[in-house]
């Protein structure tokens, strides 16, 4: 499981001083920050990657949700793109620096992300998890058959915990990204090294 990646997502509920401080102790574990702050404006987001950058976390490992324009201009690895966000396809053709990753909830929305020219997708939410209260899970069976059903990796998210990540990874998963199992751990760098030790076994 060595080659797994292990993305880390901002909860948009943390202080920017707070995030860096974090992610500036975790980065050496992780593949990738997502900053997912849609509360945020671009001002914001954009001085949000230079508190990171502050923090020797290299611009090679951050990823901005939604926010194209930011993404381009603070020269990020790249954009995790949604369903209100800009066409796969355009990003992909306009800004070819850019790693551009779908977020997806279905086979369909896969296979589609695939076509457009996704990078990777992430799927979820995979297990039950308190930032998707009332909804219900997609289970690894999902995981499974979106994994055999796109080339692209596959990045699952929801309720991924260091004990079950070895099922996440058998089903096909290419990776895993968490939120609170890491930022709002009593000790963040303990539990990524939790993670990371887990992903590498």
């Amino acid at each position: 499981m060595k080659n797994a990646e292990l993305h880390v997502i901002s909860t948009g509920k943390q202080e920017p001083q707070k995030l860096a401080e974090i992610v500036g102790q975790i980065h050496p574990y992780i593949d990738a920050i997502h900053i997912r702050e849609k509360a945020k404006t671009a001002n914001e987001i954009y001085e949000m990657v230079n508190l990171l950058t502050d923090h020797n976390v290299p611009l090679s490992k951050i990823i901005i949700n939604d926010r194209v324009d930011v993404a381009i201009v603070s020269k990020v690895a790249g954009v995790q793109l949604a369903y209100h966000s800009l066409p796969v396809d355009i990003v992909k053709k306009q800004f070819t620096s850019l790693r551009v990753g779908c977020s997806v909830h279905s086979i369909d929305e896969g296979q589609t992300a695939q076509e457009l020219g996704a990078d990777y997708v992430i799927f979820g939410h995979v297990f039950p998890t308190q930032s998707k209260p009332g909804l219900v899970s997609k289970g690894l069976n999902q995981l499974e058959l979106l994994a055999h059903h796109v080339s692209i990796p596959v990045v699952a998210i929801g309720g991924i915990k260091s004990t079950n990540i070895r099922g996440v990874i058998d089903a096909g998963a290419q990776g895993i990204a968490v939120m609170s199992g890491v930022l709002e751990a009593e000790n963040p760098l303990s539990a990524v090294k939790e993670y990371y030790q887990n992903l590498s076994t």
